[in-house]
């Protein structure tokens, strides 16, 4: 019963996890795009989906094939690459601070890239403590699943919240749109490069 007990909670953990702060920061650059909630939080599933992804084929080529080179700091400076690019893009584009364009309501396929590269960069921790604590690869497996689909649930839910502040009811205050988007960008770009500094240049 011991054996089981990570693997009972990595539903609650994959939905912790989905509210780390580079994970927030992305996903607030994309729901920003978006006037319609139902938008943004597809938004969220995609990228829980693209962070899933990524979990269960590297997951499952470090628990199969006993590799190790994913736990490089290089996957986590490269999301904090990924977070300045988000963070300036979105700062110097005029149309974040108005309503979005028609051309951007329906592409997800940005969310589902993101998120495929979070799980690289969190995937080999995680499979390295698993393996450490659960000695059937089954189980391991169970538990990156259960902690993936936990993931995409937590991210479905936060999309939805930080969506609020670009609805078009909200939206017609542009003085709080344009601040929200300020103050999210900036933090995108100072966390983004604090990971590059603490992963590389440390």
């Amino acid at each position: 019963m011991q054996a089981f007990l990570p693997i009972l909670f990595a539903f609650l953990i994959g939905i912790g996890h989905a509210f780390e702060p580079d994970h927030l920061l992305a996903v607030s650059q994309l729901v920003a795009r978006r006037d319609s909630t139902l938008l943004a939080v597809k938004d969220g599933l995609y990228w829980g989906l693209g962070h899933t992804t990524t979990l269960v084929v590297f997951g499952g080529l470090i628990l199969l094939g006993k590799v190790t080179f994913l736990s490089s700091g290089y996957f986590e400076a490269a999301v904090g690459v990924l977070l300045i690019t988000m963070g300036v893009g979105r700062l110097v584009n005029k149309q974040n601070y108005t309503l979005p364009t028609l051309v951007t309501r329906n592409r997800h396929q940005l969310a589902y890239a993101i998120g495929l590269l979070h799980g690289l960069a969190g995937s080999g921790a995680l499979v390295l403590l698993v393996m450490s604590e659960l000695r059937d690869p089954l189980h391991s497996l169970a538990y990156i699943l259960l902690f993936g689909l936990g993931s995409v649930v937590g991210m479905f839910g936060a999309a939805a919240l930080m969506n609020i502040p670009f609805t078009p009811r909200m939206r017609i205050s542009r003085v709080l749109t344009s601040s929200v988007v300020v103050v999210t960008s900036l933090l995108s770009i100072g966390y983004g490069g604090w990971m590059i500094y603490s992963n590389v240049l440390t």
